[in-house]
């Protein structure tokens, strides 16, 4: 059992870890009832050592822990890297480069669509994991043994996964894959929470842009309370009572008291009134300057059977690739393909487009076609156009 509890002992592993080709990073934190992730332990491994690092010893300071993500001559290694590289950015103001994130070089690998960490340490690490402390209180003390040990297993584990899947990418001439996802989770905008886009992540009922100029500016004020409040958005107003404000427009505290979902009293308070501004300024905007979201494209009529070959096509072959669907092309993908041969996708692009991409154009052409032969599903060349 390693724990790290003090600053010397800190500063000691790191830099020992400093001379690593690759360290392994995994993160125990809580979200449940606060706007930003409270980091709770952190997990490294080099090459002999792997520790947990006591996010919440008194004293601590995770500097050292920051120097090592910022080092371009390390490797970071982690598994569905996202909510941790976010933490690290908000926290440490770093963003860990350069990064090899095991999820993802599965779904290059053939692992399926979103391979477990759980799936990969038994599939390439032989291993069964303890999973028993899984959803356990990251944040009380002391932390018990088998705690400690199930964190450090997450990283240990993931040394003899990153080498396997590294082992397969470099045999199937796919690390340029990896590397393009890559560039997605190292990007900052990924992480960047901007009050003013918050208004995006709501499901519209409305596309009417002054609803939208209102949604805009009271889910921005919502975001910034959560923030300064550090809670989670749905702790300061719900989704659907958002919605319904954006809908009604209240101009009195009056009016916001008949909103379903707003605890009692919540019109006249401080955040009531808050709101009230901005749906105010909502109402106030100039009506070009209201946001417009993008008419949906209409598909041609009776384009839902190549809709439905495409898919097909897809599948046969990413399954004789060995390479996850998911990654290579979306349902949206699929739609914008089938309705445009010069659709703005990604299934249309660089390693995508020879995959399949080129393919999915000459399905549409009649270039070529899909057969049965001998049960199974084939790709045949028609002659036509060639």
């Amino acid at each position: 059992m390693n724990l790290i509890t003090d600053q010397r002992s800190l500063d000691d592993f790191c830099a020992r870890l400093a001379g690593e080709k690759y360290i392994t990073v995994d993160t125990e934190f809580l979200r449940e009832k606060t706007y930003w992730p409270i980091l709770c332990v952190v997990q490294l491994a080099g090459a002999t050592e792997a520790a947990a690092i006591d996010a919440l010893a008194d004293g601590i300071d995770l500097a050292p822990v920051y120097r090592l993500m910022g080092d371009a001559k390390i490797l970071k290694v982690f598994h569905a890297a996202r909510q941790d590289v976010e933490i690290f950015f908000h926290d440490g103001d770093v963003i860990p480069a350069p990064m090899f994130d095991t999820q993802v070089a599965a779904m290059v690998c053939g692992f399926g669509d979103s391979a477990s960490y759980e799936t990969l340490v038994q599939k390439l690490a032989k291993k069964q994991l303890d999973k028993s402390s899984r959803f356990t209180d990251w944040s009380r003390r002391p932390l018990t043994e088998r705690q400690i040990k199930y964190a450090i297993s997450d990283v240990t584990h993931l040394r003899v996964i990153h080498d396997k899947l590294a082992k397969k990418l470099e045999q199937s001439d796919r690390a340029g894959w990896l590397e393009a996802e890559m560039a997605i989770l190292s990007n900052p905008k990924t992480y960047r929470t901007e009050p003013g886009d918050a208004w995006r992540r709501l499901k519209s009922r409305s596309r009417k842009p002054r609803f939208l100029a209102i949604l805009r500016e009271v889910a921005a004020w919502r975001e910034r309370e959560a923030q300064s409040r550090d809670i989670p958005r749905n702790r300061v107003v719900r989704d659907e009572a958002l919605m319904e404000i954006a809908a009604h427009a209240p101009r009195n505290a009056e009016a916001l008291e008949r909103t379903r979902g707003l605890h009692q009293g919540f019109s006249r308070s401080r955040a009531g009134l808050a709101l009230l501004e901005a749906v105010a300024q909502g109402i106030a905007l100039p009506e070009a300057e209201c946001p417009h979201l993008p008419e949906k494209a209409q598909l041609p009529k009776g384009v839902g059977p190549v809709i439905e070959l495409l898919k097909v096509l897809l599948k046969m072959r990413c399954d004789a690739e060995d390479v996850a669907q998911k990654l290579v092309a979306s349902s949206s993908d699929i739609e914008a393909i089938a309705g445009d041969d010069e659709a703005d996708v990604r299934a249309l692009k660089g390693w995508r487009r020879e995959l399949f991409g080129t393919d999915a154009l000459a399905l549409k052409a009649g270039h070529i076609g899909l057969t049965v032969r001998g049960n199974k599903l084939r790709v045949v060349d028609t002659g036509d156009g060639n």
